[in-house]
């Protein structure tokens, strides 16, 4: 089954090329097209995609405010940001609000289909330069975080393990490998997670993990 997807996108050429391409493959549907998170926000719980893919710079309402937004209505609804922007801020704005991942424009096209599939098997796609810039930052503060911050104390051992990994980018599968535990124990060990740190997604655990909240 394709992946059902809507796009947020004010770029009509660029929108229009990506649709043609995704109409190419079978991998990836894209069923709506918006050209404002207004619009978006109104109609995307009727229509129910899997993931939306959601530029930044957006008029009125910029994509990161709709990722926010949208997680409150509907959190089980992945979010995707595809956009031209690579500063830090940004990235770890978007990723506080919920988005699963995030990819650059200049992503050729077949690598962003390919972003979309991984991150509805459950993993954070990111372009290279992007996550560059999340593991520079999980470096340099990933033991200052963890010593501060008085809720990792709460996770075991095996948890902050997971949960290191998960910040990552692996897909629940190459945490198990890593590890030597099956799927069934990496899901298991992120319900805790979830529990313990009083997130409801990974991309909220991961940002509570890099000290983003």
């Amino acid at each position: 089954m394709p992946v059902r997807i809507a796009m947020i996108e004010d770029d009509l050429p660029f929108a229009q090329t990506l649709q043609r391409y995704f109409s190419l493959g079978s991998e990836v549907r894209c069923e709506a097209h918006y050209t404002t998170g207004e619009a978006a926000l109104q109609q995307l719980p009727e229509l129910t995609p899997d993931l939306v893919l959601v530029d930044i710079n957006l008029p009125h309402m910029s994509g990161i405010e709709f990722v926010s937004r949208i997680k409150e209505t509907t959190p089980g609804l992945l979010c995707l940001m595809l956009t031209m922007y690579e500063e830090s801020p940004l990235i770890f704005d978007a990723l506080k609000a919920g988005a699963c991942g995030y990819l650059l424009k200049r992503t050729p096209p077949r690598e962003i289909v390919a972003g979309i599939v991984q991150a509805q098997a459950g993993g954070s796609p990111m372009s290279p330069q992007v996550a560059r810039q999340v593991v520079s930052f999980f470096h340099r503060g990933t033991e200052a975080t963890a010593a501060v911050d008085p809720e990792m104390d709460v996770l075991a051992d095996r948890e902050r393990e997971v949960l290191a990994l998960l910040s990552k980018g692996f897909l629940y599968k190459e945490i198990a490998d890593q590890l030597g535990i099956s799927t069934h124990t990496v899901n298991s060990h992120l319900r805790r997670i979830y529990e313990k740190l009083h997130v409801r997604s990974r991309a909220q655990a991961v940002a509570k993990y890099r000290g983003l909240t």
